[in-house]
């Protein structure tokens, strides 16, 4: 039973921020993230030999690393009576920890079956999602997800999925592919075209095919700007692919500038000093929208300078490893990596807790450390 939860602690801890994206399943997501937190804390207390086979092993160094960075900022910049502190310190712990444990006892899974399976949930959710709301064009859609912006995240990470998992596709893969393309223009996220774009490119390079594509893909988008919607085609045009995260940039930077070296604490990620809010954006501005800008409040510039250190040079080392597989699980995974990078820019990505594209992305960089080792030795 033990073996059989450390195996999918990850698909656990997945579907779970699923059912906290949903707004009808937000408050059972809450008590089952406590339930995991609580019951993954025990199942690594009890068996010690895991974390010196597993959790010290060289493909997953790296996390151990992130977490000790974590303790030391709470000793030297934030306060260990600092509770939320502490709360974030634990369950980015006991993330990092399920997440090498998962890939090392179960790793063909995550190869071969897992991302398949990804795929068939998201699929679900869209399909429930049109069932109770199928009014896809009445403004930015939602679906059943609270955010636009979330289900655009679903949809475009599995639409690179399809599209880079083998070479040949069945008839159910185009419709799969067809589906999570219109779902994500229609959430009105102008982050997905960036999505769907890094897929074609890394599929298919710079080919005759992707300039067909490209072509194709401007004369829709002069069409659909003549339409009344408010998909991503049409707020690219109107507001630009950054549009008002620039005001929101401003104010994260102001935020750091208060706090530069020590940054603001553990438990202030993605934050933004409220005070130097004009009172009409208060409710507007809630975020940093930017994941780097996020790290560097919480952490400041010394630590943040460690983080980002760890976060470029895995990303390049694997990604450079697998550069040349167009399909496959290596190339799912490496288009994941480069996806978060680039969506760092406009969303506030890798430094929360229960995010789901933040999941993958740790994940992501886990599986392919390991199975560099793997090819490796």
């Amino acid at each position: 039973m033990i073996r059989w939860l450390f195996k999918y602690s990850v698909v656990l801890y997945l579907i779970n921020t699923i059912l906290l994206a949903i707004k009808y399943t937000f408050g059972l997501g809450n008590i089952i993230f406590l339930g995991i937190m609580g019951l993954y804390a025990i199942l690594i207390f009890v068996n010690p030999q895991q974390f010196k086979s597993v959790l010290l092993h060289k493909s997953f160094l790296f996390l151990l690393i992130l977490t000790v960075l974590n303790i030391l900022y709470l000793i030297v910049f934030d306060s260990i009576s600092n509770v939320e502190s502490l709360k974030y310190l634990s369950a980015r712990a006991i993330q990092f920890s399920i997440i090498p444990l998962a890939i090392y006892h179960h790793l063909e899974y995550y190869k071969d079956k897992f991302l398949n399976h990804l795929v068939y949930i998201i699929f679900g959710i869209v399909l429930l999602g049109l069932l109770l709301n199928p009014y896809i064009f009445s403004g930015r859609y939602g679906g059943i997800v609270w955010n636009p912006n979330a289900l655009s995240s679903f949809t475009t990470i599995a639409f690179g999925i399809v599209l880079l998992k083998n070479e040949k596709k069945s008839n159910f893969d185009y419709i799969l592919l067809f589906t999570f393309l219109i779902i994500s223009l229609v959430t009105g996220s102008r982050g997905a075209l960036v999505g769907i774009a890094l897929a074609y490119v890394l599929r298919y390079g710079f080919s005759t095919r992707n300039v067909m594509y490209a072509i194709i893909s401007i004369v829709l988008y002069l069409f659909v700007l003549n339409l009344n919607f408010d998909t991503s085609l049409n707020r690219l045009g109107t507001q630009s692919l950054l549009g008002d995260r620039t005001l929101q940039y401003h104010y994260a930077i102001e935020t750091l500038k208060e706090k530069p070296i020590s940054g603001w604490g553990l438990d202030k990620y993605a934050f933004i000093d409220t005070r130097l809010l004009p009172s009409h954006y208060i409710d507007q501005i809630v975020g940093a929208h930017n994941g780097y800008l996020a790290i560097l409040v919480q952490y400041g510039i010394l630590f943040s300078i460690f983080i980002f250190y760890i976060i470029f040079s895995k990303s390049f080392t694997v990604i450079k490893y697998f550069n040349k597989d167009k399909v496959g699980y290596t190339a799912i995974y490496s288009f994941l990596i480069i996806y978060t990078l680039l969506a760092s820019i406009y969303e506030s990505l890798m430094t929360g807790i229960n995010e789901f594209h933040t999941m993958l992305f740790w994940f992501s960089l886990a599986i392919l450390s390991f199975s560099k080792f793997k090819h490796e030795n």
